[in-house]
């Protein structure tokens, strides 16, 4: 029960700093523009800083080897929800430009925005490190996939780029090169600088409350009063909250996984839908409305399941 009640308490501060970030909106303070601006500084400058932080103090050379089995486990079971979230779709005989969305919410969660603070709050900072390791194995599919789930979907033809494409897009970001560059560091026993690793510490830690406060103003720009359970939604909220933590232990359970790694995955698997799929709703064509509305219910929704599988992970 101390599980729960923990995750009852830190759910309870992430609703509160997702306040600030609604009633920014509802007061004017908040717009598009600054939407943009919290979106580019989390994922460019806080969440590399708070991967190299994280993986630096939390992992050593020794602990290299079974980082590969996790991230395998992570990438089988994201595939796993692709796959039965395709099928689910197919059966509940959605539109097409309803279909790829569905897919994408329903099987892929929000690592970053919502899991960094999530994890770290119920697990504290030596949770960094396997947080970013789901995350490699999830954004490949989210680059990837993901992508073509929404463009399928869409009106509008993607510029394509192919394997190619998918590589410079892949390894062009931000926070997959501070793991790599981290990991270089890990396996030649190397630390940076000292003042360096304390201005990446301060960073870092402006990631949570950064992250929350962009997720609450979605949740304004959508609007409480415009949330409704459009077809096929409720489907995906137990999918993306139910199913995806259970086939998530599952694959970790095969992969010999235990303890604070298997616990951080299965909360990162069971988070809300990826901001990123309302993004690419709306520039391929999609059905955008659809995707915002998931995206908000499953933020709301989590804050209900979180505390329950706390409950059940003991």
């Amino acid at each position: 029960m101390a599980g729960f009640f923990n995750a009852l308490s830190a759910c309870l501060v992430l609703l509160m700093l997702m306040s600030v970030g609604y009633f920014m909106g509802v007061g004017g303070w908040m717009t598009a523009a600054e939407k943009k601006f919290l979106s580019k500084y989390i994922v460019n400058i806080a969440v590399p800083c708070n991967c190299v932080v994280g993986l630096l103090n939390n992992l050593d050379r020794d602990s290299l080897a079974q980082a590969s089995l996790m991230v395998t486990a992570g990438v089988i079971s994201v595939a796993v929800d692709l796959l039965a979230s395709a099928l689910v779709a197919s059966l509940l005989r959605l539109p097409r430009e309803r279909w790829g969305v569905f897919v994408a919410m329903a099987g892929m969660s929000n690592t970053l925005f919502i899991g960094i603070p999530v994890c770290t709050q119920l697990f504290g900072e030596a949770s960094m490190p396997f947080i970013m390791l789901y995350y490699i194995g999830h954004t490949s599919f989210l680059q990837s996939v993901g992508v073509m789930l929404i463009e399928r979907a869409g009106t509008h033809k993607s510029q394509g780029g192919g394997v190619g494409g998918f590589l410079r897009d892949m390894f062009s970001k931000p926070p997959i090169l501070s793991v790599i560059l981290a990991m270089a560091l890990l396996s030649l026993e190397l630390r940076l600088p000292e003042p360096v690793m304390r201005f990446a510490g301060y960073i870092s830690n402006s990631v949570s409350p950064l992250a929350l406060i962009y997720c609450g103003f979605i949740v304004y720009e959508v609007g409480l009063k415009n949330l409704r359970f459009l077809r096929g939604l409720p489907t995906m909220l137990v999918m993306r909250l139910v199913l995806s933590p259970v086939i998530c232990m599952g694959c970790c359970l095969l992969f010999g996984m235990e303890g604070l790694p298997l616990r951080v995955f299965v909360v990162e698997s069971a988070l809300p839908v990826v901001s990123q799929v309302t993004v690419m709703a709306g520039a391929y064509g999609a059905d955008e409305e659809y995707a915002a509305t998931g995206a908000c219910l499953s933020i709301l929704a989590s804050f209900v399941t979180i505390p329950v599988l706390m409950l059940v992970l003991g």
